[in-house]
């Protein structure tokens, strides 16, 4: 079931106007990079909302804000995890502690970035493009 897009000022209110601002500055980022379908919808445990980055079957990452913070998801696959070992070094230690700490299950290790800041905005498009290249110039 589809939820309705949340309007900015519900976000802001939601998230608080720090928080709000890098989730921004991220989904701009995204948008910037990559042609995607964007699905809103129920956020489960995550939270209220889910904003879902998609482009056909495959998801490419997702956002739950909540209150005074947000979620940043993304799932990796086999190949995706191995990318990733190769160059671990060339990122934060924190994006290795909560890499290192995310559980895998079948289908992909799931890992969530809480209320990652904007200046993590860079190292967030490095692990994007380990699971998909950006589509945008």
């Amino acid at each position: 079931m589809e939820k309705q897009m949340p309007d900015e000022k519900t976000l802001r209110a939601l998230m608080g106007q720090e928080k709000y601002a890098a989730f921004a500055a991220a989904a701009a980022m995204i948008e910037d990079s990559y042609e995607m379908e964007t699905l809103w919808g129920p956020g489960g445990k995550a939270g209220p909302y889910e904003l879902k980055y998609r482009r056909g079957d495959k998801t490419l990452c997702a956002f739950y804000p909540r209150e005074n913070s947000f979620g940043f998801m993304m799932i990796f696959g086999r190949a995706e995890r191995e990318k990733f070992e190769a160059m671990r070094e060339e990122f934060s230690a924190e994006t290795q502690r909560v890499y290192d700490e995310a559980h895998t299950y079948r289908d992909g290790k799931w890992v969530m970035f809480e209320s990652p800041a904007e200046e993590h905005l860079a190292e967030m498009k490095r692990l994007l493009a380990i699971k998909r290249r950006p589509n945008r110039k």
